[in-house]
């Protein structure tokens, strides 16, 4: 996957901590301090009990795929195509789904185990990829 253009990337302030981890190559959700439920995307409160008390929790960056597009036409210069992206419903937060790009010779199948890759970005973020977990 080619980088996006320079400067396409701000973090807001619910999700810089999120961006830092990935950068260190680490995996992390919130976890709420009241009603112990764990959430991506990062946000200010619980979508469970509405409190604004969290933490953040090392995870295991696995998951299941859910679906995925494979992409014809570039989504901006500088973006390789052909190109998959995939949505994996991640373990520690099974309420969530969280695309990244695919990292295998072949399409995804819907339901296959998967582990998180880390992608760094020039001039941005380190993006979580997602590759086939081989057994």
């Amino acid at each position: 996957m080619s980088d996006p253009p320079a400067g396409a990337w701000r973090p807001d302030r619910d999700s810089a901590p999120w961006w830092e981890r990935t950068g260190r190559e680490e995996f992390a959700v919130q976890r709420c301090d009241s009603c112990g439920t764990a959430r991506l995307p990062a946000r200010a409160f619980c979508p469970a009990c509405r409190t604004e008390g969290w933490h953040w929790e090392a995870a295991e960056p696995a998951g299941t795929v859910e679906s995925w597009i494979v992409n014809r036409r570039a989504f901006a210069p500088g973006f390789a195509v052909p190109s998959v992206v995939v949505m994996v419903r991640p373990d520690a937060v099974p309420d969530c789904l969280l695309p990244g790009s695919w990292h295998a010779a072949r399409e995804p199948v819907g339901g296959e185990r998967v582990r998180g890759v880390f992608v760094p970005v020039r001039d941005g973020p380190t993006l979580v990829g997602w590759e086939p977990v081989v057994r």
